[in-house]
């Protein structure tokens, strides 16, 4: 409580007092007079009478007095608190209050609210239409790093990851046993990644060929420079490094006459291509040791029968023989070579993994589409569809050998119609294209799937059959007399459906935690302390939650679920999230379930907290952990560091603490109850990802009125969490 509250409450206290001293006085005066003229009354009577009237006037002076404090000390406090929130929040009002006077003061401040809202929408409309044209730049700057091929990463001169693609996610985030390690992240140290001696060495020499190029002939050029790598996963990389140029700055490298912010990492899987240059090298190695000595042979026989035409026919023969033995084994030979060196070009064709709905979707369009010289386009229908079907396959030449057949069809028997099915057969995708009435026979049907393909202006020298060995399948031709139905069927593999497909979040009913455990959130290690003096906003945020069997776990309950998703430049990255349940090895509560959820159905075949934990640390490394009420989660990761190894020594924060710090009159401080008081929205509550993104909108929102009570750095936030009434309780 502040100086001027306390000292305001012990003025009405003493007045109280004074008042009641008086009004006892008082009252002693006319029970003496009284009793002087004979009232009747004893003294123990009159004393009776007079506590309680005391009794009865101190209770009136001290209700006056409350209803007084909260109408004209407490409530202007709170529309304080609110007044401060409204100015960070747009659209935010204040809310209505008893007293007269402060009903007119907050109509008056609700319309300088809206009034200053009016114009900040006219500010934020005009930086809008100045940042147009960036925002163009940067969504196709976006694209054109979903679509490329090669992984690419752009870092600062320090190492931490300032962009990346997809591609570079899939690959740099693989550990060593194949799993996902979540190494790659906005605002991580791409030397979680890669060797800092690596990193630091090709920066150097990148530096030293920028100031060469740009030395030559007064030029302001950059260089690049190249290396090789390998992955936690084994696998190699070629990786080529550009500079990021802009003005100079305090972390910045000034070469020649251009300042360097950073670098550019494009990085290219080579792993294969070396796999295929080694057995190429063994092959060729092979022919030239093994065609040797059959070499030799042949042409020992062939000098033989030159230089003696009269030898007898019985050695003639010897030698013929010889010249036919060996040169069958060459024969063998070269033809295990052809096969092996046709497998390693089948392997070059780069195959797309691809839901099958999709594909036979875009077939339909693409044969279905008129052509110029066509009244009427082919009709196309699908049938038998399976909608999970997963696909690995070159897919512009499915769909090129696909309208290929479908039009050809059109075009030399007048076929009206055609139908796609996609099913499966086993282990294997059976895709149909199949047509009703006209039959060809077998001949016609094998050429076409041999012959280059050719048709409305388009060609190829591959035929169907090419395309179709390309993708690892077959396909042939089959007539149905019965149902006067043709076809041809393409047998292709099918592929596994990606793993981080969005997994659909359960509703789940409200529930509650309990606030404060036996943890203490601000026991750092020295390690968390190096941030102590880091602004707020420049530092990196994990904010996460967890599920549990129950509220105890000391007594042996467990986690079920982590969620988490990272703030990076005050930013709350979605894209960038960790979700994973886990098995506990331990029976769920019906309450449990109740709140978050999740049966124990969902949690068979999932791995145990040994396996998760883990991952989950690699995932928050170099940030600082939020949660709300963050001390009941840090206890259940406190309980598994002996089992895990694994000790979570990060700085903590609490938005349950942080809550209790800007608005200190609230009665609540529920997850619900702070985001309804910052305009933040509310889903997915009481599973662990919703509520960790629900933390972070409200984290977000924070920020700014924490700054506004001078509370900029981590040990300002720490120190003022830690003063607060809640976080005096222990549980």
């Amino acid at each position: 409580m502040k100086p001027t509250r306390r000292l305001l409450l012990a003025a009405l206290a003493v007045s109280l007092f004074l008042l009641a001293l008086v009004l006892a006085t008082a009252l002693l005066m006319l029970a003496s007079e009284a009793g002087a003229s004979g009232g009747g009354r004893t003294a123990e009577e009159r004393i009776v009478v007079l506590l309680v009237l005391l009794l009865a006037a101190c209770a009136c002076s001290f209700g006056v007095i409350y209803r007084w404090y909260e109408r004209y000390v407490n409530a202007p406090l709170r529309m304080a608190e609110e007044l401060a929130t409204a100015l960070a929040h747009s659209g935010l009002r204040l809310g209505e209050y008893r007293a007269s006077e402060l009903q007119v003061l907050g109509k008056a401040v609700n319309q300088l609210l809206t009034l200053r809202e009016t114009r900040e929408q006219d500010v934020a409309e005009r930086i809008r239409e100045a940042r147009a044209s960036l925002e163009e730049e940067r969504s196709r700057l976006a694209a054109l790093m979903a679509d490329l091929s090669q992984s690419v990463v752009v870092c600062n001169l320090d190492g931490r990851v300032l962009l990346y693609n997809q591609r570079a996610k899939q690959e740099l985030s693989t550990a060593a046993d194949g799993s996902n390690a979540e190494l790659l992240g906005l605002g991580r140290s791409i030397y979680t990644v890669f060797e800092r001696a690596l990193i630091g060495h090709a920066l150097e020499r990148l530096q030293q060929a920028s100031r060469e190029v740009s030395n030559k002939d007064d030029k302001k050029l950059v260089g690049s420079v190249q290396f090789v790598t390998a992955t936690h996963a084994g696998r190699l990389l070629r990786a080529h490094m550009s500079p990021v140029l802009g003005e100079d700055g305090p972390h910045h490298a000034r070469v020649g006459g251009f300042s360097i912010t950073g670098f550019v990492l494009v990085l290219e899987d080579v792993t294969s291509t070396n796999e295929r240059h080694a057995r190429r090298d063994v092959l060729i190695q092979s022919l030239v040791e093994g065609g040797r000595g059959p070499l030799g042979s042949i042409r020992a026989a062939g000098e033989m029968l030159s230089d003696f035409p009269d030898m007898p026919s019985q050695q003639r023969d010897r030698f013929l023989r010889v010249i036919r033995d060996e040169a069958g084994a060459l024969t063998v030979q070269f033809e295990k070579a052809a096969s092996a060196f046709s497998n390693d070009l089948r392997e070059r064709w780069l195959l797309e993994e691809i839901l099958g709905a999709e594909l036979l979707a875009v077939a339909a369009r693409r044969i279905g589409e008129r052509r110029s010289n066509e009244r009427r386009a082919l009709a196309v229908k699908s049938e038998n569809v399976d909608e999970d079907l997963w696909l690995r396959v070159d897919s512009f030449g499915l769909l090129q050998a696909l309208r290929y057949l479908a039009l050809r069809l059109q075009d030399e028997y007048d076929v009206r119609e055609v139908r796609l099915s996609l099913t499966r057969s086993g282990s294997l995708a059976q895709f149909d294209l199949s047509w009703l009435g006209t039959f060809m026979n077998n001949e016609t049907a094998m050429s076409w799937l041999q012959d280059p393909m050719a048709v409305a202006g388009e060609s190829s020298p591959l035929s169907v059959t090419d395309v179709i060995e390309r993708c690892n399948g077959d396909i042939w031709f089959q007539r149905e007399r019965v149902s006067h139905r043709a076809f041809f069927r393409t047998m292709l593999p099918v592929a596994e459906a990606p793993r981080d497909l969005p997994r659909a979040i359960v509703p789940a009913p409200e529930g509650e935690r309990p606030e404060f455990y036996d943890f203490d959130i601000f026991l750092w290690s020295a390690i968390s302390h190096e941030l102590d003096d880091q602004p707020l906003a420049d530092l990196s945020y994990t904010i996460f939650d967890t599920e549990t069997t129950g509220l105890q776990p000391s007594q042996g309950d467990e986690i079920i679920q982590i969620g988490a998703t990272r703030i990076v430049n005050r930013r709350l990255l979605r894209q960038e999230c960790f979700d994973q349940l886990v098995d506990p090895r331990h029976s769920l509560s019906s309450q449990s379930v109740a709140v978050h959820g999740i049966t124990p159905e969902l949690l068979i075949g999932q791995p145990f907290i040994e396996v998760v934990l883990p991952k989950f640390h690699a995932f928050c490394a170099d940030t600082v952990l939020v949660g709300h009420n963050a001390a009941f989660d840090m206890r259940f990761l406190q309980l598994k560091e002996k089992q895990t190894g694994v000790r979570f020594d990060q700085p903590v924060l609490d938005t349950l603490l942080l809550s209790a710090v800007l608005y200190p009159n609230q009665t609540t401080h529920r997850l619900e109850a702070i985001a309804e008081r910052l305009g933040v929205s509310v889903f997915g509550r009481h599973t662990a990802l919703g509520d960790a993104i629900v933390t972070g909108e409200v984290f977000l929102k924070m920020l700014p009125l924490l700054a506004e009570m001078g509370i900029t750095t981590l040990r300002q936030a720490r120190e003022a969490s830690q003063r607060t009434y809640h976080a005096r309780l222990k549980y």
